[in-house]
C-alpha cells in the first residue's frame, strides 16, 4: 500500500464524513437527547447514545426514508426501550436540534488550509434542508455534497461514494477522510478509495478496514496534506 504523502501527491478531491468528521455528533446528539428525554438521568443518557447508534444503523439499512423520519423512528424506539416519556411531536425535535451542532475546534482552520490546495466535497447521511443549517457552521466553500436523499440510501451503502466518482472525481484523484470505519472506511475501501481514519475518540479497529492512515484529528491531516510537516 502506497503511504499517505504518495496519495496526496495525485490527490485533486479530498471528501469528508460530516457528523463525527468535520462535526462533533456525539456531543450534539447527547445534547439532542437530553433535550427530548430530559427526565433522564446523565447515566441513563450515555446509555441512549450507545442505543442510538446501533438502533440508526439498523433504520437505515432499511429502505430510504428521509433522515429526519429516521430520527423520529430512532427517538420513539429509544422510549420504547427504556421506558422513557416521548410526548406527541417531542420526536421531531431531535432533527430541529441538529442545526445546532457545532465543529470540532480545528475543523475550519483545517479546511480552510487544505481549500487552497484540493477540491473539497461532503458525503453524509442527512437530508439536503437539514445540511443547509450546517453549512453555515463551516467557512470554507465545499466544492459539492452527496446526501442521502440526494443517493436514496445511507452509508455503508457505496451510493455516496459512486456518485462523487461519477459526477465529482475522477479515480486515482480521489481521498475520502472519516470518523467511522464502518459507515465510510468500509464502503471506500471496497470501491478502492484510499481512506484517512480520524480517529478522534481514540478507539481501536475491531473491523477488517485496514485505512491508508489513522490521524487523531482534521489537523494532523491539514499538515500533511499543505506540506507543513516534512
Amino acid at each position: 500500500m502506497e503511504s499517505l504523502r504518495e496519495t496526496l501527491r495525485r490527490t485533486r478531491t479530498i471528501t469528508f464524513d460530516c457528523y463525527g468528521t468535520l462535526i462533533d455528533w456525539a456531543s450534539g446528539l447527547q445534547a439532542g437527547l437530553g433535550e427530548i428525554f430530559g427526565s433522564a438521568s446523565p447515566r441513563r443518557l450515555s446509555d441512549l447514545y450507545r442505543a442510538y447508534v446501533e438502533t440508526e444503523a439498523e433504520i437505515e439499512a432499511q429502505p430510504y426514508q428521509p433522515y429526519r423520519s429516521v430520527l423520529a423512528a430512532v427517538a420513539e424506539r429509544l422510549a420504547k426501550r427504556f421506558k422513557l416519556e416521548l410526548p406527541p411531536g417531542r420526536a421531531a425535535k431531535l432533527a430541529t436540534s441538529l442545526r445546532t451542532w457545532r465543529p470540532f475546534v480545528d475543523t475550519n482552520e483545517a479546511l480552510l488550509r487544505m481549500k487552497r490546495k484540493f477540491r473539497l466535497g461532503v458525503l453524509s447521511n442527512i437530508d439536503r434542508d437539514l445540511f443547509e443549517h450546517t453549512m453555515l457552521h463551516f467557512a470554507a466553500p465545499f466544492d459539492f455534497v452527496v446526501t442521502a436523499q440526494d443517493v436514496r440510501s445511507y452509508k455503508p451503502a457505496p451510493g455516496h461514494f459512486e456518485r462523487a466518482l461519477s459526477k465529482h472525481a475522477e479515480r486515482g484523484t480521489l481521498l475520502h477522510v472519516a470518523q467511522s470505519l464502518y459507515h465510510d472506511g468500509a464502503p471506500a475501501t471496497a470501491l478502492g478509495i484510499p481512506f484517512v481514519w480520524i480517529n478522534r475518540y481514540s478507539e481501536p479497529n475491531k473491523t477488517k478496514v485496514v485505512p491508508l492512515a489513522e490521524l487523531p484529528d482534521l489537523r494532523s491531516l491539514a499538515d500533511l496534506a499543505c506540506g507543513t510537516l516534512q
